[in-house]
């Protein structure tokens, strides 16, 4: 086991650094840079930018030197010093902008994960176990309707029944009194007073997507030899459900963990929008928008770092849910 973690772990530092090559290559990717957004913007309202003084702004945040020197500045800031650079666009430290929004984003994300989890793995187990009953029609039908419906559209929907039925807005995560106020144990309330809206939005086709496959791979699994061998040997069937079959089955949910890390920090961005969450990110689509350099570079950085951590932590969880994984490694 030790031996495969460390083959895991070297494998994942040299990508990481490639990952941050890449990140900041397709960031400077696109014609133009920060410079050109704001003289597109003046040009639309009519005002004309002073070349020097532009060329000035370009030497301040090193946009006339080749991308090599502009990608080890940025690089090496963050390794040495922890610096991330500038936003253009805020005019604060990356590490600041993020920050604000970071919290939030995750607190949002991993209480909808622990929501879509605890959700679907019951309720696909009930469905394999009760296979064509009625409430495995019915949870099936929920399977196809919450995959089939977007996101963004549900949270519209939700928006006019509160207002139209209810008389209440959804939108944001707090009263316009706590939006601006300190946190308090006020704050923690109203915040979870709102926060279940982005829950649902967002946990509904994961939710709905995870049942479907815990269903299909626990069907699979129940029709193996070895648990019809469990089930002469006299084992009951709640103990070989969750001792054999059900412990393979769950695979898909732990090596999705992988795209699951860098979902809790960014959040579902469309969702954010309709919704009028103050996560990070719409804060990232708006970065990409002005072609703010450093911070959508961060975004980019921090979720290419968190999906390749995550994809560490699925092979290490992976190798032990599942003894034929483990087996595999020694052998190779």
């Amino acid at each position: 086991m030790l031996q495969y973690i460390v083959k895991r772990v070297l494998v994942a530092i040299p990508t990481l650094i490639l990952v941050s090559m890449i990140s900041f290559l397709t960031i400077t990717l696109p014609p133009g840079d920060y410079m050109d957004s704001i003289v597109a913007q003046l040009a639309a309202s009519g005002q004309i930018a002073a070349k020097d003084e532009l060329d000035s702004m370009r030497a301040r945040y090193g946009l006339d030197q080749p991308v090599y020197v502009q990608y080890w500045k940025w690089i090496s800031g963050i390794v040495l010093r922890g610096d991330w650079g500038e936003s253009f666009q805020w005019g604060r430290p990356v590490t600041t902008v993020i920050g604000d929004r970071m919290w939030l984003t995750i607190a949002i994300s991993f209480i909808t994960l622990l929501f879509t989890w605890a959700l679907a793995i019951p309720i696909g187990i009930y469905s394999a176990t009760h296979q064509y009953s009625f409430f495995d029609h019915l949870f099936t039908t929920f399977g196809f309707i919450g995959v089939a419906t977007p996101n963004f559209l549900l949270a519209l929907i939700l928006i006019y029944v509160a207002f139209a039925w209810f008389d209440t807005g959804v939108v944001g995560l707090f009263s316009p009194e706590y939006v601006s106020a300190p946190w308090s144990f006020g704050k923690v309330l109203d915040f979870l007073k709102h926060v279940w809206v982005a829950i649902v939005v967002i946990g509904m086709s994961g939710t709905a997507g995870l049942i479907r496959v815990m269903r299909a791979n626990l069907l699979d699994e129940l029709h193996k030899p070895y648990v019809i061998t469990a089930r002469a040997k006299g084992l009951t069937e709640r103990r070989l459900l969750v001792k054999y079959p059900v412990r393979v089955a769950i695979n898909p949910f732990v090596s999705t963990i992988g795209w699951t890390l860098p979902a809790l920090f960014s959040g579902t961005t469309i969702v954010a929008i309709v919704l009028g969450l103050p996560t990070s990110g719409p804060t990232f689509l708006q970065a990409l928008m002005q072609q703010d350099m450093y911070l959508a570079g961060s975004f980019v950085l921090i979720l290419s770092v968190l999906t390749v951590i995550g994809t560490l932590i699925s092979d290490v969880l992976l190798a032990w849910v599942d003894p034929r994984i483990r087996l595999e490694s020694k052998q190779q």
